[in-house]
């Protein structure tokens, strides 16, 4: 997964207004305490961000 297909499931989880704030200020336990911004910008693959968001925010199988 690359950062853009990251971005664009977050987006269309959150919706686009919300998902940047979102991925900047909520802290997930999983990625070591970070937010997703924070572990992407440690270099944690966005494949692995995306997997602790998709469980956080509890998304449908579907959009694993």
């Amino acid at each position: 997964m690359r950062h853009t297909e990251f971005w664009d499931r977050l987006d269309h989880a959150l919706g686009r207004a919300s998902s940047r704030t979102w991925a900047e200020l909520f802290v997930i336990g999983e990625l070591g305490s970070r937010t997703a911004v924070e572990a992407l910008d440690a270099g944690v693959a966005p494949k692995q961000v995306w997997q602790a968001v998709w469980r956080t925010l509890e998304l449908p199988d579907r959009e694993r």
